[in-house]
């Protein structure tokens, strides 16, 4: 059974399992408005269907997704796309979600992962939360998903250098439980999606999630409003549009904003407590 009503993702369920496709594969599947929007809607499609039992999100062609559409400048950061309902996001379904990261996986690529409950990848994949290094910042309430799998230290290790790792080093790190050949990842997330669908009752299942994600779950909306605001100053700011041409320039950025002078102190304010 496919949904033929998608423009950047392909929805197929068989057997009791949707296999959600990001699929701008000629973009290495850049994250744009209509894939958010599209993405969403899956997650209610998966959601609302009893006949679904577990969920996989993967990529097409070579990359999970390689971060934000960056194709019309600094932009792409805080594009945003009329929606009719608020955002389902993985970790709010009843239905467990598996992301099988089979190529680079960058910014929102990773981010967004980290909102499923089990992460594998191809042992090659290219992971990185590389907002940093545009001048923009980890958002998807990152700062409490990835502390929360990976601890502290390697938490600001990734978010605070941005800086890129392997499949296997993101196995090292917790960020995923597996990492394997490319060739092999969808199978195996298949398999434990079909051991989910085949072996355990629904109800259980979903009421186990919740108290998997219940303590950080709380925290997830209120980040994210958060994460928000502080991306929308930053995406007007010198740094992201310095970060954004020195990415396609190929060169080392010239930052030029102050830390202790320039964050005004309605955007510290905002930090308290989270």
């Amino acid at each position: 059974m496919a949904n033929p009503n998608f423009e950047q993702i392909q929805f197929d369920v068989q057997d009791g399992v949707a296999l959600v496709t990001l699929n701008r594969p000629d973009q290495m599947n850049t994250w744009t408005p209509v894939m958010a929007r599209e993405l969403s809607d899956a997650m209610y499609e998966c959601d609302d269907d009893d006949r679904i039992r577990a969920v996989i999100l993967t990529g097409s062609g070579r990359a999970f997704c390689a971060g934000a559409d960056l194709s019309g400048g600094e932009g792409g950061f805080t594009e945003k796309t009329k929606i009719t309902r608020p955002t389902k996001w993985p970790y709010q379904i009843g239905k467990p979600v598996i992301a099988a990261i089979n190529g680079a996986a960058v910014g929102v690529g990773i981010t967004y992962a980290m909102l499923a409950d089990i992460r594998i990848a191809a042992a090659r994949a290219k992971i990185g939360f590389a907002m940093v290094r545009r001048g923009i910042l980890p958002e998807l309430a990152s700062h409490v998903t990835v502390s929360q799998v990976a601890g502290f230290s390697n938490a600001a290790d990734l978010l605070l250098t941005g800086r890129m790792m392997s499949g296997e080093e993101a196995k090292e790190k917790g960020i995923v439980s597996e990492s394997l050949d490319a060739e092999v990842l969808l199978e195996r997330a298949k398999g434990i999606a079909d051991d989910i669908a085949q072996n355990t009752a629904p109800v259980s299942v979903a009421l186990s999630k919740k108290l998997l994600w219940q303590n950080i779950a709380s925290n997830i909306p209120q980040l994210m409003e958060t994460e928000g605001k502080l991306i929308n100053w930053l995406g007007d700011s010198v740094d992201v549009k310095e970060g954004v041409k020195a990415f396609f320039e190929k060169r080392e950025p010239n930052w030029s904003m102050s830390p202790s002078r320039d964050i005004p102190e309605d955007l510290l304010d905002l930090t308290k407590g989270n």
